[in-house]
């Protein structure tokens, strides 16, 4: 059956991921958190096992992990157009905070508001009842548990570009070898209305622009291309999410003279107190550089890489995963990314939100209301907003 991808159904995705895109604060993991909370928990778009292994695939590829899973559920919701309308709704509302920053952040000192501090306790709430729901299934034996308790060892004392790379790649191996002629008798159907042609399509022009960039740029010496190609390179050689990229960032940029240090840690500081994906970083850089139209310029530029890929990958994605060798390796991976969510909520969730007794007390009341009294996401948000400036006023 042909999937629906009529504009009632692109009004839906947009409307839902613009609303995540308002209030999901606490950085990739805590979107993970919140993605699971609203499409699989609530709409039930695609089953737990498909979530699971669009995550694996993201955390594989480079880019932003938690964009790219957003973009994989819109895909699979609508096709092509779909997976464009949810990344629009979760990232322009950060792109055009970002942008606005870039002119007022001297005005004001957002970053520290109390409901801030809020809205980040309202992520730790959500990331724990992400952790142990996806925990339970993607790690329920005694070798699982312990792939993702050396992944969560490693990634915490090992924090660097390639740990999370290296750790997924080796669970991916210590699941072949355990779980080869493994039987998994829960099915899981992953629709993907997209044509392998258009997938090698996209993989082609992701490495093409790779190789074309730079040339182009050594050959023009406009401006607009010299920046396109460093977001765009940022954007396709990252693996970690957004707080990696910020040094490749500040290394193109800063010493270039494109803009100061000063400027460079300001917009940081804002990008922190946004919600939506930290990659949205580069439309602050973008229009601070060149005005509001290279804030739209950097963040098309960073986040092409990441739908080349992810339209790239996902129609081999199926069948590759219905492999029973690859199917072990997937087990193994899915393992690691419990161990690697669990670590991120540690650092730098956790210890950047929970200062003092009253802000884990308020988790505790904030993770209540998510997971025992089973009221609405919004009103969640909503209270840790109005709590956290309450507790920043006291």
């Amino acid at each position: 059956m042909k999937q629906k991808t009529s504009l009632k159904v692109l009004l839906e995705i947009l409307i839902i991921s613009t609303r995540l895109g308002l209030t999901s604060f606490g950085g990739p993991v805590a979107h993970l958190g919140y993605f699971h909370n609203e499409y699989i928990l609530r709409r039930k778009w695609i089953d737990e096992k498909s979530y699971a292994d669009l995550v694996a695939l993201c955390q594989f590829l480079p880019g932003p992990a938690s964009s790219q899973v957003g973009i994989g559920i819109g895909v699979m919701r609508a096709g092509a157009l779909g997976g464009i309308v949810s990344f629009i709704g979760f990232t322009l509302p950060s792109v055009i905070a970002l942008i606005l920053f870039a002119v007022l952040l001297t005005e004001f000192n957002v970053a520290n508001a109390g409901w801030i501090q809020g809205l980040k306790i309202v992520a730790v709430a959500v990331v724990a009842h992400a952790i142990l729901g996806m925990s339970a299934k993607l790690a329920p034996d005694l070798s699982r548990k312990t792939l993702a308790l050396l992944a969560l060892i490693v990634t915490l004392l090992w924090q660097s570009a390639f740990s999370q790379v290296a750790v997924i790649l080796l669970a991916g191996l210590a699941g072949f070898l355990l779980y080869k002629n493994h039987s998994d008798t829960q099915k899981s159907e992953l629709k993907v209305p997209l044509s392998k042609r258009f997938a090698i399509i996209c993989l082609t022009l992701f490495f093409g622009l790779l190789i074309l960039l730079p040339i182009l740029r050594e050959a023009t010496a406009l401006n607009w291309i010299a920046m396109f190609d460093s977001f765009y390179r940022s954007g396709s050689l990252v693996f970690g999410g957004g707080h990696v990229v910020l040094p490749l960032l500040e290394q193109e940029f800063v010493p270039t003279g494109w803009l100061s240090e000063e400027a460079f840690l300001a917009g940081y500081g804002a990008a922190q107190a946004v919600p939506g994906p930290l990659f949205t970083f580069a439309a602050y850089l973008g229009a601070v550089m060149n005005g509001w139209q290279g804030g739209l310029i950097a963040t098309v530029a960073i986040f092409l890489p990441a739908f080349l890929l992810i339209y790239g990958t996902l129609p081999f994605w199926d069948s590759l995963r219905r492999n029973p060798k690859i199917k072990g390796a997937l087990m193994g991976v899915n393992a690691a990314v419990i161990g690697i969510l669990i670590s991120a909520f540690y650092h730098p969730i956790w210890t950047s939100t929970i200062l003092a007794p009253v802000d884990f007390a308020f988790a505790a009341v904030l993770f209540s209301m998510l997971v025992y009294w089973k009221l609405p996401p919004w009103m969640v948000v909503l209270t840790g907003a109005i709590g956290g400036w309450i507790i920043g006023m006291v």
